[in-house]
Formats: C-alpha cells, structure tokens, sequence
C-alpha cells in the first residue's frame, strides 16, 4: 500500500468531509444492546480529550453544588429531628458543621430510639417503590453500573438523595460518602447521555462524577480521584479515568469548599512524625484491624442474611433495621451515661460518627485515662459496627465509608493506647495509629491501598505517616484478599464483562480477515469530470456497492466518492456539478488486511466502503455492513 493511499488527505476540501460524515463504525454493529467492534472503546485521543475534560468539568461543578446542598440538608435534618427532637447532640468533627450547636432540647430517648426506624421505613419506601438500585450504600451499586455500560436510571439521582436524607437525618449509622457516590455516579451517567459521547466516555464520566461526589462531602480530593478509579476492581485500576477524575473532583472540592467552608474534616492535626522502631507495632495493629474489618464485612452479610428472611414486607427491612439500630444506639449513650467516672453521653453511634473519629485522634471531649479509656475505645468500635452493618445491611441508604474509617480509627487509637501503656515509651501517638488505621481498615476492606494511603496523608495534612501507612495497608490488603466491601468488584479488567466483551471483540477483529466477505464492484471507475446527475443514475442501479473509484487524468484511480452523498441530494440540486466535487484520497484495503484494519480505515476515512485492490486492480469493496457480519459470525464462532 502506497504512503499516499494509507490515510485520508489533510488538503481534502472541506465540503467533502462535510459530505461524508458518518457515525463512527464502532457504534453501528449491536448485539443484544452491546457493541462489538467497540471501536469507541479504544483509549482516548487527543482529539476527543478535551471533550471529556470539559464534560469531567460540568460534572464536578454539578457534583459540587449538589454534593453541598446534600450535606445542607443532612445537618439541618439531623440538627431538628435528632437534636431538637429527640434533644440528642453528638460529639462532631472540627470541620463537619456550620451550625452552632444546640443549647436547652429535652432529652427524649424513647424517640431517639424509634427515629432510625422512622427514616429507615422512609428510605426503604422510597427505594423499593422508585429505585431499588438506591438501598443501601451505593459504592457497591455505582461499580456495578460501571461495570454494565455506564447507565443510571434518572430517578436514582433524587431518590438516593432523598433516601439518604431520611436515614442519616433521622440518626442512622452510616456515612453520607457512599450515597454521594452513587449521587455523583448518576450526574455523570446524566451528563454523558444528555451531552454527545461515546460509549466510553459515558463510563468515564460516571468515574469522574463518583470521585466529584466524594470530594464535594469527604474534602480530599486527589485520594477520590484515585478511589473512583481503584474501587472499580480487586486487584486493578482504571487508569484511563483517572485524570477527568482528577479534574471532577477538583472543581467538585473548590465549590462545595467555597460554600460550605475550606476547613479540613478534623482540623489542624499536630504532626506525627515518623519513628522506624514503631514499625513492628503498626505491623501488628494492621492485623488487628485486619480482623476487625473482616468482622464487619461478615456482620453485614449477616444482617443482609436475616434481613431477608424476616417476614415482612423488603420495604419495611431498613425501618426493622433501624429500630434494632436505635436501641442499641440509645443503650449505648444511658450506659455511659451510667458509667462511673465517663459520663459523656455524647459518644454515640447516630449518624456518620466523625466526631467519634475525632475522638479517637485526640480531641473533642475530655477523655479518661489508662485502660479504662482503651476498653471505652474498643466499645465504641464494636458499638459502632454493629449500629452500622444493622443500618447498611437492612437496606437503609447510608454509605459504608465513614463507618469504616471511624471503625478502623478507633480500633487504631485504643491499640495505641494500649501500647503506650504497655511500653511506656513518650514518642508513641496514639492519635497517629488512629489514623493509619483509618486507612488501614477500608483499603482492606475496599481494596484500595493506594487511595486509603493517599487520603489519610489529606487528612493528616502532611506526609509524615506515609511510610506506616503503607506497611499497614499492604498488610491487610493481603490479609482480607477474600473480604470484600464491594460484592461487585471484579478481580481484574480480564474478568470484568464489560472488557471481557471488548477483549472478545478485539480478538474477532484481529483474527477475521476480509477475504471473501468484500462484495464484487458493481460500478467501474468514473472519470472525475462524469456529471454527478450521471453518477447518481449508477448509484440507483447498484445493489451492494456504496462506494466508486474515480480516475485521474491518466486513467487510474486516485480519489473516491460515497455514493450514499449522491443519491441523498436532489436531481435538480446536482446542476452542473461532476464527480470531483464530491471526491476525496482514494484509501483502499489490501485482500489479506484484517477486520481490525478495515474497521479502522473506515472509521478514519468516514467512507461508507472502501476499494480491496491488489496490483493495481480493484477486488470489491468493503465497508461497514460487511465488517459487520464478518464480526457477528467470528464472535459467534468464538463463543460457540
């Protein structure tokens, strides 16, 4: 094949690209919704970047201004239901409010127990009569969205939200990340189908809009950036998402920031710097949170289990979850209320329960001392899991997140109490083990080392514990190989469906070559000065050929026309028009090429057919229905 028949011409006149643009081949072949040749699904180009970018960019800004009212609505219904209400105020992280705090509510623990119930009946209405998709945490559904061509149900965007809002409003223990996750997923499912892309794209603008929906709540947002693209799989990344994720959840940060306050989830933190003889005690405390993850991904099994088998209504399950919920809730806070020398019945498991995790690093509430404040610790975290998986597992739409990094943290802080007092030594920081933990316990849990490392480095502000970090989280990513927060997650791109039909179609079209699929040219050569009205008359004639060579001044065949451009113009506006006009760089197709070559040349020059030419001569011609059965018929034979 000559250098100047390999590809369309730069100089081609632009009334002939204007002629001959046609959808590109990869989303012209369909197989039960599918596509195969999946051309759109090669890794982005520079041509189309900027695009998504954009598009990534519109749905951070969303992601940012519903990430914030979201997070509105959550105080403010938390504040009158279970503050006012039930005159219950839980300790809060530094930077998780902009409202001052109550002062005078009456007590009422009754309601405070029957609350969670009330907006768990709420959500699970809501989610069973509108969006089942919905219940809940949402990390789990948002993967699996991902993972069946990027599609979202409008109605989910508002009913998560609202479903959300009446769990956690009304006290239930789960985190507000995992809803707007899913709330961000669907923005970027809306976008993509609202706004011209590819198949592809859609995918990655729902990527983007998981990591805008995370950043706009959770205020960290380079580790959602790399969360959106790691938690997709077990062991792998999608990496090819990762910069729109980036940009989605930068302008998603800066919005909800400027409306909500720049101030970091816990505050200033002091510096914990790194110790290497500390090393063996991280190490250990990575299998300690290690199991403690395992039992909270088997606690909520266990629930979903029995949730399932009680005999009531499934829109009813989150309201019996929450009820069991809030009793253990309000026991908890009258016990320490009980408790002699503790009394701080602002510890509780209601809600996502950061100013537990405050707690945990230092700071909040006057804390006891010596053993007494580790087995306070270790209550809070058993508490807490238990509060959360009847929560999560009943169905309420309450997200898995936050439990898991207060879980983990206050798992970390009570094993770095006890070391401390075991040890004695001065340089040992509890509050640092409690972040390591954090960490630790959900990129065990999630799979996502690499995001768990990178958000408690935000959290901290600095980098000191990145070293301790990563000997944790490596240690129980390996630990808790066979648990798994996200039941959606597929080991790797290979055993993902949505790559494995790629890989299946890649393979046919690689594979397949177009020998004895061309049809027979049906219309020889046409000289360049033919009238197009002429051309037109051939063009009606012709059965299968949708294409023609046309020749040059010496007779050989330099440029092509698409006679699809032909016949869709009127006789009469042809005029004094000839075939030139309408030509473009002849681009043809060696006998031996692949469907994979073929397809590519094709979408490249926009032509419905192109010429299959040996020596000069002209086989036939191939295009975009003939590929198309050839590739029916290879993938079919493949999978048979």
């Amino acid at each position: 094949m000559s250098e100047e028949s390999k590809a369309p011409s730069d100089e081609e006149p632009a009334r002939g690209r204007a002629w001959r643009a046609l959808p590109a081949l990869g989303q012209r072949v369909v197989a039960g919704g599918r596509s195969l040749l999946h051309l759109d699904a090669a890794p982005l180009d520079m041509r189309i970047l900027g695009r998504v970018l954009l598009h990534a960019a519109l749905v951070g800004t969303i992601a940012g201004l519903l990430g914030a009212a979201f997070f509105a609505a959550l105080e403010l219904s938390q504040r009158y239901l279970v503050g006012r209400l039930a005159g219950y105020e839980a300790v809060r992280a530094v930077g998780e409010t902009f409202l001052p705090p109550l002062a005078g509510a009456t007590f009422r623990p009754w309601l405070l127990a029957l609350l969670p119930a009330a907006g768990g009946l709420v959500s699970g209405v809501l989610t069973w009569r509108f969006a089942r998709e919905a219940a809940g945490g949402g990390g789990d559904a948002a993967i699996e969205s991902y993972h069946h061509g990027g599609v979202i149900r409008r109605r989910v965007l508002p009913v998560k939200a609202l479903a959300a809002v009446a769990t956690l409003g009304a006290g239930g223990s789960g985190g507000r990340e995992g809803p707007t996750m899913q709330i961000g997923s669907a923005i970027g499912a809306l976008v993509g189908r609202l706004l011209p892309t590819s198949a592809r794209e859609r995918r990655i603008l729902l990527v983007a809009g998981i990591a805008a929906g995370m950043a706009a709540v959770f205020r960290t947002p380079l580790g959602a950036a790399l969360l959106a693209t790691e938690m997709l799989y077990r062991d792998d990344f999608e990496g090819e998402a990762l910069v729109p994720a980036v940009l989605a959840s930068v302008a998603a940060y800066s919005i909800s920031s400027s409306i909500l306050g720049p101030s970091a989830l816990f505050g200033r933190l002091p510096p914990a710097p790194f110790v290497p003889a500390h090393l063996p005690l991280y190490a250990l405390m990575a299998l300690v949170v290690a199991l403690a993850g395992a039992g909270f991904v088997a606690a909520l099994r266990a629930v979903r289990r029995v949730s399932t088998r009680l005999p009531i209504p499934p829109w009813a399950r989150p309201a019996a979850g929450g009820l069991a919920m809030g009793g253990l809730g309000v026991g908890l806070v009258l016990a320490l209320r009980a408790w002699p020398g503790v009394a701080m019945p602002e510890l509780g498991v209601f809600g996502g329960g950061y100013g537990l995790a405050q707690v945990a690093i230092g700071g909040g509430v006057r804390l006891p001392q010596g053993w007494t404040l580790v087995a306070l610790l270790a209550l809070l975290a058993a508490a807490k899991l238990a509060a959360s998986a009847l929560t999560i597992g009943s169905g309420g739409a309450a997200g898995d997140f936050a439990p898991s990094l207060v879980i983990g943290g206050l798992v970390g802080s009570a094993f770095g109490h006890a070391a401390a007092l075991l040890l004695g030594d001065p340089r040992l920081q509890p509050g640092a083990f409690a972040l390591v933990a954090m960490g630790t316990f959900y990129g065990g849990v999630a799979h996502t080392p690499l995001s768990a490392v990178i958000m408690v480095a935000e959290l901290a502000g600095s980098y000191d514990l990145l070293v301790p970090m990563m000997l944790s989280v490596g240690i129980s990513f390996v630990v808790l190989r066979r648990w798994s927060l996200y039941e959606r997650q597929p080991p790797t791109k290979a055993d993902a469906p949505l790559h494995r039909d790629e890989g299946a179609a890649a393979g046919a079209l690689a594979r397949a070559r177009i020998a004895g699929i061309f049809v027979p040219q049906e219309i020889e050569p046409v000289a360049e000065h033919l009238p197009m009205v002429a051309l037109r008359d051939l063009a009606a004639a012709a059965r299968a050929q949708r294409a023609c060579a046309v020749l040059d001044a010496h007779g050989v065949p330099r440029r092509m026309v698409d006679l699809s451009v032909v016949l869709a113009a009127d006789r009469a506006d042809l005029g004094a028009a000839v075939v030139a006009d309408a030509a473009v760089r002849l681009v043809h197709v060696e006998p031996d090429a692949s469907l994979a070559r073929a397809a590519e040349l094709l979408a490249e020059s926009g032509m419905s057919q192109l010429p299959v030419m040996a020596d000069g001569r002209i086989l036939g011609w191939v295009g975009e229905a003939e590929v198309a059965r050839a590739v029916l018929k290879a993938a079919g034979a493949g999978t048979g």
